[in-house]
């Protein structure tokens, strides 16, 4: 089987930070918000807004029950 020095070097260093906190998570994660924190780089919420809607999702809801199946034409 192929091995891939870089995933395994992904691996290691993965490891090697996980037994640097116990591999406990609670704190693994607090960690990155710290380092998050520090990094002094814009935080991005990619989270989809309230009130937003995709083009077809909108449409559907604005039509109610009729629009639940719009993937089958009525012949």
């Amino acid at each position: 089987m192929f091995q891939d020095e870089i995933v395994e070097e992904i691996h290691r260093i993965r490891e090697e930070y996980s037994r640097s906190f116990n591999h406990d998570l609670k704190a693994i994660f607090a960690d990155l918000q710290k380092q998050q924190a520090e990094s002094g780089r814009e935080v991005v919420n990619l989270s989809q807004k309230r009130g937003l809607t995709t083009r077809w999702g909108r449409r559907a809801r604005d039509l109610g029950e009729d629009a639940k199946n719009t993937s089958r034409r009525l012949t």
